[in-house]
């Protein structure tokens, strides 16, 4: 009897085995009716089941409506009056722009023409001496009266040079010459500005001849007879300021009033 019916230890076998089989049934064919393997916890987080439905929808090629969160936002409606294109404004319909010179250069010319002009104008004669502007132009007040200055009144012909404190007449162009003064040297002053200085002698060129002793004191356009060495070195001439001429130059010349006055007739050359 004992044989037929199996042992203790042949009863807890057949249950072990029987466990294990089922076990491994639901390991395989449901693994999420099973408890944290014996390995530790997943950190992966496990995947949705899929729902029943879903077989079905991937048989029939259609997917499955996203959720609102994963649709995309939909666009701003755009206005009517946005989606037009703007109106490009109307050009102008101008004359095209000649290239020329710019201000600066416009300016500084009108500058150099002006000044240009302001030179020449200074320089035109304002009388039959040929006295310019630009010597005319300091005013009498701010004349500097000093030797060598050259000066002669607005309706006078006369010109002086100041010498010693005194003016002295350039007696003849000649002189005007022959003692090196220029156009250029003449101020022009304001009548009666010469009246506050003293006169002194005149300024002669004496001239004479080789062929002849006397010596003449030219004035205008007379001579005048010296009428000795005493007057001629009172007079302040040296004998280098005698110039040397012709003696047909002085016969042609006019006889003038004798140095001193009163000496006679003058003997010719």
């Amino acid at each position: 009897m004992s044989e037929q019916q199996p042992s203790r230890v042949e009863q807890i076998l057949d249950l072990l085995v029987q466990e294990i089989e089922e076990r491994m049934w639901r390991r395989k064919h449901a693994p999420s009716l099973e408890g944290p393997s014996l390995e530790g916890p997943s950190l992966e987080k496990p995947s949705p089941e899929p729902s029943p439905a879903e077989p079905l929808e991937r048989a029939q090629g259609r997917a499955a409506p996203p959720s609102e969160s994963a649709l995309p936002p939909e666009p701003a409606p755009v206005l009517e009056e946005e989606m037009q294109p703007a109106e490009p404004e109307p050009e102008l319909d101008l004359p095209p722009m000649a290239a020329g010179p710019s201000h600066a250069a416009r300016l500084m010319g009108r500058l150099a023409l002006g000044l240009l002009v302001a030179i020449v104008l200074i320089n035109i004669p304002l009388n039959r001496h040929g006295t310019t502007l630009a010597t005319a132009m300091p005013d009498s007040a701010a004349l500097v009266v000093r030797d060598g200055l050259v000066v002669t009144e607005e309706d006078d012909e006369e010109i002086y040079v100041y010498q010693d404190g005194k003016l002295r007449w350039i007696s003849s162009m000649d002189a005007f010459e022959h003692f090196g003064y220029t156009w250029g040297d003449v101020h022009v002053v304001e009548d009666g500005y010469l009246d506050r200085f003293e006169i002194g002698t005149p300024l002669h060129v004496v001239v004479k001849c080789r062929q002849s002793p006397h010596i003449y004191a030219l004035e205008g356009e007379e001579k005048r007879w010296i009428r000795d060495i005493v007057t001629f070195t009172a007079e302040g001439y040296v004998w280098e300021d005698v110039r040397f001429v012709s003696c047909d130059y002085l016969r042609d010349l006019p006889d003038g009033e004798t140095i001193p006055p009163g000496s006679g007739p003058p003997p010719q050359p």
